[in-house]
C-alpha cells in the first residue's frame, strides 16, 4: 500500500498484519479520490477506523489543511503514527485511539468537510456513527461523507431515515462506495 499522488506520492506505508483490517484497495482508492478531488484542497478532514492511515494521510498528500485519524486499536495507532512520520505529515495529522463515538463526541460542533467512514463490515457501526455526526453536529450541507460497506442492502436501510441523501454510488467488486450529504 501506498500514497498513490501529492506532495508524499510514491511513499509505502506501513500495514497491520493479520485479519483486523481490511485495507482499501488502490484502484477503489485512487476512483474515490478522482471524485472528491476537487474538494480536498485545504479541507479538514476526519477519518474513522483508520486502520493503517493510508485515507488520511492520501488527503494530506493532496492537500488537505487536517486529517483527524481515528482507530480504536492501539496496533493500527501505532502503525498510524509510523506512516505520519514516514509521509512527513506529522503538523497535519492528529491521531486518536478511541472508539469512533467517543472521537465524534470529542469534536461535537466541529465541522468537518470530508468524512470517511470504513468501519469492520457487518456491523451497524455506519449508521451509528451518522447519527451522531448529525446529532453532534460535525457536517453541513457541503460536508462530504464516504463510507464503505459490503452490503448496500442493509445500510441503506439504516440509514432510510437520516437527513443524509446519497449522492453517488460505486461497486468495486465487493466493496460499495456511497458518497452522502447532510441533507436538513
Amino acid at each position: 500500500m501506498r500514497i498513490i499522488s501529492g506532495s508524499a506520492r510514491g511513499t509505502k506505508l506501513y500495514t497491520l498484519e493479520g485479519l483486523e483490517t481490511r485495507p482499501t484497495l488502490d484502484r477503489v482508492k485512487e476512483s474515490v479520490f478522482n471524485i472528491i478531488q476537487s474538494d480536498i484542497m485545504e479541507a479538514t478532514v476526519l477519518d474513522l477506523f483508520a486502520g493503517s492511515g493510508a485515507i488520511g494521510l492520501e488527503m494530506l498528500s493532496r492537500g488537505a489543511k487536517k486529517a483527524i485519524l481515528c482507530d480504536n486499536s492501539k496496533k493500527a495507532v501505532e502503525i498510524i503514527k509510523k506512516n505520519i512520520e514516514k509521509t512527513h505529515m506529522k503538523e497535519k495529522a492528529e491521531v486518536y485511539n478511541l472508539d469512533f463515538e467517543t472521537c465524534i463526541e470529542k469534536f461535537k460542533h466541529q465541522k468537518f468537510d470530508i468524512i470517511y467512514i470504513d468501519p469492520p463490515y457487518a456491523t451497524n457501526y455506519i449508521a451509528r456513527a451518522l447519527k451522531k455526526i448529525i446529532e453532534l453536529e460535525l457536517v453541513n450541507k457541503n460536508t462530504n461523507i464516504i463510507i464503505e460497506t459490503d452490503d448496500e442492502k442493509r445500510i441503506l436501510n439504516e440509514i432510510e431515515n437520516l437527513d443524509i441523501k446519497i449522492k453517488d454510488k460505486r461497486k468495486y467488486g465487493r466493496a460499495v462506495i456511497m458518497f452522502l450529504n447532510y441533507s436538513k
